[in-house]
């Protein structure tokens, strides 16, 4: 047959992993996600909850005490969203590390509408203040998600209610402080 690589983990230190790209991709945005680790391996290996293709390994020698493996996935296909992990590895052990902590990756611009974002009381705010970013839409989402660009945070996530014909949700940060200020979508 084919090998087969079983990953077994969680005897070594858990690496990290993280995208430049944030977590909320559109179609056709080339994708790549960072694993890294203070931990010297020499061999990652990516994976994706629920698929049905093997882990995708990659080695790279560890550089000046760090360690990391970078995956391009390529330019963005809905089958990309979902959540990633990501494990280290030596050549000469079949351990691996624990698994990263999951990386949710969220493809946007699959429906056909666009909600609407806005903020209250307004978009100039002091820092204390209790400000509400509402997002509404005429169709019927049964969920609502709140990125920040630039964040590494996954999106928030709210069920949506149904309020004078549209769907909306209201995402509260109270009280504001200068780590808010950003650009929401």
């Amino acid at each position: 047959s084919d090998p087969l690589e079983l990953l077994v983990s969680g005897a070594l230190g858990k690496p990290s992993l993280l995208t430049q790209q944030g977590p909320v991709v559109t179609s056709g945005q080339s994708l790549t996600l960072q694993c890294r680790s203070d931990v010297s391996y020499d061999r990652f290996a990516l994976s994706k909850e629920g698929a049905r293709d093997p882990p995708q390994l990659l080695g790279r020698q560890p550089q000046a005490g760090l360690s990391g493996a970078d995956f391009y996935l390529g330019p963005v296909r809905p089958s990309h969203g979902g959540r990633y992990a990501c494990y280290g590895g030596r050549k000469l052990s079949s351990e691996w590390s624990a698994p990263s902590d999951p990386l949710d990756i969220l493809v946007a611009g699959q429906l056909p509408y666009t909600p609407s974002l806005s903020v209250q009381p307004g978009r100039t705010v002091t820092s204390g203040e209790n400000v509400t970013l509402l997002c509404q839409s005429w169709s019927s989402e049964d969920t609502f998600l709140l990125s920040k660009e630039g964040a590494a945070d996954p999106p928030l996530r709210l069920r949506a209610k149904r309020r004078a014909g549209q769907h909306q949700a209201e995402f509260s940060m109270s009280p504001v402080t200068s780590a808010h200020g950003g650009t929401y979508r």
